[in-house]
């Protein structure tokens, strides 16, 4: 009986060695094959820093995965005072802001409007909101281009207080953060600014973010107050507009914090402004002759939040 069981384990054993065998060849081969499924896998540790890439899934609203949620309510230290997403439906090219957005926006300058470059160079680029602005898709869409000579961009702004009349989103200090991003359209640029309710410039300074070229990287700067010259600190991003980017600006009593993506890119704490100032989405040409005539596309904004302090 016990050489028998011997025998029997013997013959189970190359058995079971020959099954894992067969096995074990055929795992291999769906590996090469690329066919494996069901492979568990490991999550490793993740850069808090890194952002994720952005997903596709809801595209087309304000709120998709693929530009990122809104914030909503209160912060630490912060009392929420405006939140768009644009989520109101869409706006034809030259209706905005129109019966859904009348509200919450104003295009803040009319058409024909010099535009900063624009008032160097008698009007040959200017505001036209008329033929840039448009609400798409759950978007802000600003469509930069030149007509008859003339480069066109918009400097919409947010009412906070309509009830005031301009500027209609005055605060002193605040907390002011926007989604984006743009083509690479060389020779045209962003200043989304705070500027001085009082308008005396420099001495009352404006703070900036985010500004730069379309085509190149941007920046936060800060033109420093209680100068009669134009004084200004910069912070770069090294972030570009063709990818989406949330901006963030913190200005409180005697501070200005820029962040790229939840993350600081730099403090200012030299002439900081410390009378009211309202804030503009001043989109123009550059200062130099620029763009090009050609020169044409798109930057989308979806969705602009901002806190008052305390």
């Amino acid at each position: 009986m016990r050489t028998e069981q011997r025998r029997n384990k013997k013959a189970v054993g190359a058995v079971l060695r020959a099954n894992m065998m067969i096995v074990l060849v055929a795992a291999l081969s769906l590996a090469a094959s690329g066919c494996v499924a069901d492979v568990p896998t490991i999550a490793g540790p993740t850069d808090p820093h890194k952002t994720a890439a952005p997903s596709t899934a809801g595209a087309g609203t304000g709120q998709s995965a693929a530009t990122g949620q809104m914030p909503v309510g209160d912060l630490p230290g912060w009392r929420r005072v405006f939140g768009e997403d644009f989520s109101e439906g869409d706006v034809p090219l030259g209706g905005f802001p129109g019966p859904a957005y009348s509200a919450k926006w104003s295009v803040n300058y009319a058409d024909g409007t010099p535009d900063t470059a624009g008032q160097q160079s008698g009007g040959r680029s200017g505001y036209y909101p008329s033929k840039v602005l448009s609400v798409k898709d759950g978007m802000l869409d600003m469509y930069l281009h030149t007509e008859k000579g003339v480069s066109m961009g918009a400097a919409p702004a947010p009412k906070l207080q309509p009830a005031n009349g301009r500027p209609y989103d005055s605060l002193l200090y605040g907390r002011y953060s926007v989604r984006f991003r743009s083509e690479a359209l060389q020779g045209f640029k962003t200043a989304w600014l705070l500027w001085p309710d009082s308008g005396v410039w420099p001495r009352d300074g404006e703070i900036d973010y985010p500004e730069g070229d379309l085509s190149k990287s941007f920046y936060g700067a800060v033109h420093q107050a209680g100068s009669d010259k134009n004084i200004f600190h910069e912070n770069q991003s090294g972030a570009r507009f063709t990818a989406w980017h949330t901006a963030t600006t913190e200005w409180t009593p005697g501070r200005v914090e820029f962040f790229l993506d939840g993350v600081s890119i730099g403090v200012n704490a030299v002439g900081i402004p410390d009378k009211p100032m309202h804030y503009i989405l001043q989109t123009e040409s550059c200062l130099t002759g620029c763009p090009a005539p050609a020169t044409a596309g798109h930057l989308q904004v979806a969705w602009v939040a901002i806190w008052a302090k305390g």
